[in-house]
């Protein structure tokens, strides 16, 4: 029996490093045809979503302030207050313009007063005039007679120069008072019988009292509409706030959207009515329903003060970024959103691309 160690084959060991050799190639071949197929599937699905994160939320909002000028007699909200529109928000004196309304409401009167009188003082014209007429007339037989007789003596020269006298009396009296009742026909409006409401001088006096009216109603300043006020320790009662000087800032927290600035290059198959989704940064997790409201008609440098002229020839192509407004749809139980808050928006242009495209 020979001695020493006795060697057993291992067949496995001697074939795993073959085994190596083609499992290598194989997984690198698989890992590349995995990652193009990977990137071909992106590319294939996303191409209809198209997004930013240059995207701000943004509401309605105003400086409150009122055309009339007056003393801040109460202050009716705090800072922060969520205020519903036609809220009472600040009350200016209303002393002087309930005054100012009551002496507008006296001149109206007035004149109501003075245009009847002159009515009744043109009917009385009127009716003196006919009754002068019928002087006139007696006059005149009375001047005729004693122009008849004078030459024969049967009149005596004083008798016919008084019968001459009474009738210029008389027709000068006529005159006089058709002379007053034209000038309170003009008064008139040339048309007596108009309704008072009607006259121009009723129609100015009652525009003067709707003035007034309004004036009074400014001193109350209310919300336009639902929002949320801010800068309200800008005002404190007892200062004077001057007609169209802004008391305070007030936010809207109904109408809200988000101003997005997406590149150009992102825009190809963007269109009003697109549906969108939106985050906020300050609400991970919280998604928003959105649509695409409208597409600005050109870039935010057109409307710069100084736009950029490049005439030196050393050009540089600059991708331009074009405003997109989305409109946030109404979420029940979602968070505040406020204006100024970062967003980032996807919008699903509903294209689809094609393998078609790249052959």
């Amino acid at each position: 029996m020979p001695e020493g160690p006795i060697r057993v084959a291992q067949p496995e060991a001697e074939t795993a490093p073959k085994r190596r050799r083609w499992l290598r190639p194989v997984l690198m071949a698989g890992g590349v045809l995995a990652v193009i197929a990977g990137s071909g599937l992106f590319w294939l699905h996303g191409g209809r979503y198209s997004g930013t994160d240059d995207a701000y939320v943004q509401a309605d909002r105003l400086l409150l302030a009122t055309d009339v000028s007056g003393i801040v007699q109460r202050i009716a909200v705090h800072e922060g207050d969520a205020v519903t529109s036609g809220q009472v928000l600040v009350q200016l004196d209303s002393a002087p313009f309930r005054h100012a309304l009551d002496q507008a409401q006296a001149q109206l009167q007035q004149t109501a007063l003075n245009l009847t009188a002159m009515e009744a003082d043109y009917g009385r014209l009127l009716r003196d005039a006919a009754a002068q007429e019928a002087a006139v007339q007696l006059a005149q037989a009375t001047y005729d007679r004693a122009a008849q007789i004078v030459n024969s003596g049967a009149v005596t020269r004083s008798a016919y120069d008084q019968a001459r006298y009474g009738l210029q009396q008389a027709q000068q009296q006529l005159e006089s008072l058709r002379a007053q009742a034209k000038v309170q026909l003009a008064r008139l409006g040339g048309k007596p019988d108009m309704p008072v409401e009607q006259h121009p001088d009723y129609l100015e006096a009652a525009a003067k009292l709707a003035e007034a009216q309004r004036q009074l109603d400014h001193t109350t300043l209310r919300a336009p509409f639902d929002g949320v006020v801010t800068q309200v320790s800008s005002l404190q009662p007892g200062q004077y706030l001057g007609a169209s000087s802004p008391a305070f800032a007030l936010v809207s927290s109904d109408r809200v959207w988000i101003d997005a600035l997406p590149k150009e290059t992102d825009l190809t198959y963007v269109k009003p009515g697109n549906a969108a989704t939106v985050t906020i940064d300050t609400y991970p997790g919280v998604t928003w329903k959105a649509v695409v409201e409208s597409i600005s008609p050109a870039s935010g440098s057109t409307f710069s003060v100084l736009p950029a002229q490049n005439a030196s020839g050393n050009w540089v192509k600059v991708v331009q970024r074009i405003p997109v407004r989305i409109r946030v749809e109404p979420q029940e139980g979602a968070p505040p959103l406020r204006s100024g808050m970062s967003a980032v928006v996807s919008i699903d242009t509903g294209h689809e691309r094609h393998l078609s495209d790249i052959f």
